[in-house]
């Protein structure tokens, strides 16, 4: 390289400024959003409670063909039908088969005569026969009590190895903010599925259980770069806040990049994939935008406000 280009290179770097912003500055900006997030929250659990799927509390399930490829509009008719007759909505109703010629209908547990009136009102709808029926039967729930008891103790173990493994890297208070996010990250998604009505099936705890691993691994990657700073900075008598600002601002692009990148093929794979499909990519699409903000935004300041010791770093 010749001295002009070097020169060039030289004046470049000197009039580069990296980007900053005072994540910890602003951390009462992040409290409030989150204290919103908590009250419309708490407000829809009381309010409009879940859509519990049958996988959860058993019902009924059908599945008819009705002959024809189906539409959001047939979607709609079919759900506005089983309600007249049955007098409440049903939890579910899906497209299924390739081509998708079939409709899933879930619904609370119901008798023969309801299931078979259910059909008789779809068949003046469509062109249906006997032979279009596919599966007409109640079921029990397939996420038992003791499903439910194990999934709720491979969660605790599982945030109590994360608490731990953090602590031994970083240190206490790092990992207490990092499962404080993780917990709000959860806090998103359900307040999510309460105000849409989306149904709570089986596939939601496989998500959560990815969005607890997706999740932790941004926030690492922040305090990774913290505990690196720190040591770049000892003895210059830096404050934490400042070395949380500079961190979070040096690993911002790469938390954004993997975010879109990874929410670009989740949402593929949500509009071209099949309703099971469907059903796990969903809550998966909101708790990793609810991830990126935490991590970025929430853990770092949380991390600095729970720490005890605020000396300058010496």
């Amino acid at each position: 390289m010749d001295k002009s280009n070097k020169s060039v290179i030289n004046n470049l770097n000197k009039e580069y400024k990296q980007f900053s912003f005072d994540f910890v500055g602003k951390r009462k900006i992040f409290f409030i959003i989150i204290g919103v997030i908590f009250i419309v929250g708490i407000v829809s659990f009381f309010m409009r409670g879940f859509n519990w799927d049958i996988d959860f509390l058993g019902g009924a399930i059908m599945e008819y063909n009705i002959n024809k490829d189906v539409t959001d509009g047939d979607l709609s008719k079919v759900k506005e039908l089983v309600t007249e007759t049955i007098g409440f909505e049903p939890s579910s109703v899906v497209k299924s088969g390739s081509p998708a010629r079939q409709v899933v209908i879930k619904t609370k547990t119901i008798n023969t005569d309801q299931r078979k009136e259910i059909f008789d009102v779809l068949s003046q709808e469509y062109t249906m026969t006997e032979d279009d029926i596919y599966i007409s039967n109640n079921v029990d729930p397939t996420v038992g009590a003791e499903l439910a008891k194990n999934t709720v103790i491979a969660v605790s173990l599982a945030v109590v190895l994360m608490l731990a493994y953090i602590t031994v890297r970083f240190d206490f208070f790092s990992g207490v903010a990092a499962i404080l996010c993780l917990i709000l990250n959860m806090f998103v998604m359900l307040t999510f599925y309460s105000l849409l009505q989306i149904p709570m099936n089986v596939t939601v705890i496989a998500a959560f259980l990815t969005i607890l691993g997706y999740s932790i691994n941004a926030m690492i990657v922040i305090f990774d770069r913290v505990r690196e700073n720190v040591k770049l900075k000892k003895g210059t008598g830096t404050a934490f806040a400042k070395i949380i600002n500079e961190s979070a601002c040096q690993t911002l692009a790469r938390s954004i990049n993997t975010t879109i990148t990874t929410l670009l093929t989740i949402t593929c794979v949500y509009i071209l994939g099949v309703s099971a499909i469907r059903a796990f990519a969903l809550p998966l699409i909101v708790g990793i935008a609810a991830g990126l903000f935490t991590s970025v935004c929430v853990s770092g300041p949380l991390w600095d406000l729970i720490k005890p010791d605020k000396a300058k770093i010496k």
